[in-house]
């Protein structure tokens, strides 16, 4: 194994999209630009153009800024060096992500990846409409008294992203993530931040979204990863087609268990972590984590370049 043996690699979720995405690499490297082309003809859309002019109000939507944010990554994990991608341990991916891991791991071909979250964005936005929600992030509590509130609070809110120690995101009925988010303060929250997104991510709100996906999820060819994928739901290595199936339908109403997932990532033996795709949100977190942990983010020619030692 070459010396990238035991890499671990990242793959961002929604909100860390941004205009310009992608196009430095399309624009140096024929094998990106020819990927964005087939992106947009298997998806009847300009996700290219979406992905590179913006504006930003389109590409943050849910239905675009999914699929968009799979594309970038995969043609990041494209253009690394071929002993760089040998060398994956495991892959993890939040939220979103998640498909892109089972993406770069061969579980999925790109075609059934790219239309499956288009389908899953539309179908979130979807569910976000008739049953409108809300999400707050509560920075500086513990798990234990985020969850005791939300099981106290009138309505449907529940944890919906265990980010990082004292970084967990609320979700549910506006109402009731915002009584929530006034307990929490009362009770040692440090701040409480209403998040700008289209519904109730990871929350009962988004049972209308979870059958329809299971449905899309039933008719796609899934392969068994060639390296293991870390589950949001369950935090835990999958290596199966039909465990792949089942998580990626349960994801859209169970929390993402983002900081125990990176913590057994640790336990099987992962040396470095490597992020690839859009922005450093998921390297911010690994230092929020357990700060022995050391992180670089791919996500650009330059980056690229420094990556292969160029």
């Amino acid at each position: 194994m070459s010396g990238w043996g035991g890499t671990a690699f990242l793959l961002p979720g929604q909100g860390s999209q941004f205009v310009g995405m992608g196009s430095d690499l399309a624009a140096e490297l024929t094998e990106v630009a020819e990927l964005y082309a087939r992106a947009d003809e298997l998806l009847g859309v300009p996700l290219s153009d979406i992905c590179w002019k913006g504006p930003d109000e389109r590409l943050t939507r849910t239905e675009n800024a999914q699929p968009a944010l799979l594309l970038h990554s995969y043609a990041v994990w494209c253009s690394l060096p071929r002993a760089v991608r040998e060398g994956a341990l495991l892959a993890a991916g939040h939220s979103l992500g998640e498909f892109t891991a089972y993406l770069v791991a061969g579980a999925l071909s790109f075609e059934d990846a790219l239309r499956i979250v288009r389908r899953r964005g539309e179908l979130m936005a979807e569910a976000g409409r008739k049953l409108p929600g809300a999400m707050s992030a509560v920075l500086g509590l513990d798990p234990d008294p985020v969850g005791v509130v939300c099981r106290e609070t009138e309505g449907t809110v529940v944890p919906a992203n265990f980010n990082a120690p004292g970084q967990i995101v609320i979700s549910g009925e506006a109402k009731a993530v915002s009584r929530a988010g006034e307990r929490l303060l009362e009770v040692g929250a440090r701040r409480v931040i209403p998040l700008n997104v289209s519904g109730a991510f990871h929350s009962p709100l988004m049972e209308g979204a979870r059958v329809e996906l299971g449905a899309t999820l039933s008719e796609t060819d899934i392969a068994d990863p060639r390296f293991p994928v870390i589950a949001n739901v369950s935090a835990e290595p999958v290596r199966t087609a039909a465990e792949a199936r089942d998580l990626l339908v349960r994801q859209l109403t169970s929390p993402v268990r983002w900081s125990q997932g990176i913590e057994r990532t640790r336990t099987l033996g992962a040396l470095r972590y490597v992020e690839i795709g859009s922005g450093t949100v998921l390297t911010g977190l690994l230092r929020r984590i357990d700060r022995s942990l050391q992180g670089q983010a791919v996500g650009d020619l330059d980056a690229l370049r420094t990556l292969a030692g160029r």
